[in-house]
């Protein structure tokens, strides 16, 4: 019931700088594991259907389970594609370590990348909504083994080390005195309604921000695609334009109902059969 409780509340913060919680959904169970990462930190995952694999990646405060419901898992699963979806660490069922080396030098990055080492996938996709498309571009970069890649409701602003947000976010969930009062009393009570702020003020600091001269390098094919009232993370054209293999495309919806739209998983289906 806390659960329950506290998206509401969540999703609020997160929807405020850009970086959305997905409202879980009842869907088809999933076959539940976990996989050991390279520090210990427990990742959870599940895997529904067979096929090509699929590997889909959360938003800030959310889980594995913002996926369920939404017709993408059920578009892939019908399109032939086996979908892994992780709780990132510090969300969910997942361990939620809280010291600051648990999440620099890509830790959250090289989760996802071992966990698909783990499951022997030779070549993959790789999909990421929101702060999941930062983490979905660290790992284009980083691993030679990503077929295509999806990145949902983002701009290129993330390339910026400095980026305000995501400093507003980390200062605010950290306690510091410079936030400002209205993200101080936000925080307050996520924290009054179980949110594990440590974690998150973490996964913040040490978020990546991956360079454009870093982009510029990657070879798979990309899809960049927003909701057509998004903005929120900067212009989704920008950060096509540092991808060499871009294709971009916009779609009906907000940031924060874009990824739950039919237009979306039929669009992220109609580029990963291309």
């Amino acid at each position: 019931m806390r659960n329950i409780l506290l998206f509401p509340l969540l999703f609020s913060l997160a929807n405020a700088f850009g970086q959305t919680l997905l409202e879980p959904r009842d869907a088809t169970p999933m076959g539940e594991q976990f996989f050991t990462s390279f520090d210990g930190t427990q990742i959870h995952y599940t895997t529904t259907g067979s096929g090509q694999p699929v590997l889909l990646v959360h938003g800030f405060m959310g889980s594995g389970a913002s996926w369920k419901g939404t017709p993408l898992v059920d578009s892939l699963v019908s399109a032939g594609y086996q979908v892994i979806v992780p709780d990132t660490r510090g969300n969910g069922q997942s361990g939620h370590p809280h010291t600051p080396q648990a999440y620099a030098n890509d830790a959250e990055a090289r989760d996802l990348i071992g966990l698909m080492a783990y499951l022997k996938a030779k070549r993959y996709d790789i999909l990421g909504y929101s702060r999941g498309a930062i983490l979905a571009a660290r790992v284009l970069v980083l691993d030679k083994h990503v077929r295509k890649g999806i990145l949902g409701g983002m701009g290129a602003d993330f390339t910026n080390p400095a980026w305000p947000r995501r400093i507003q976010f980390y200062e605010a969930l950290a306690g510091k005195r410079y936030a400002t009062p209205e993200l101080r009393t936000v925080v307050a009570r996520a924290k009054a309604a179980g949110a594990d702020t440590l974690s998150l003020a973490l996964q913040q600091q040490f978020q990546p921000s991956t360079p454009p001269v870093q982009l510029a390098k990657v070879r798979a094919p990309v899809l960049v695609i927003s909701g057509d009232q998004d903005a929120e993370n900067g212009r989704a054209g920008d950060l096509a334009g540092m991808l060499p293999k871009a294709t971009l495309q916009t779609v009906p919806g907000t940031h924060g109902s874009t990824s739950r739209t039919p237009a979306f998983a039929g669009a992220v289906v109609g580029f990963l059969k291309k």
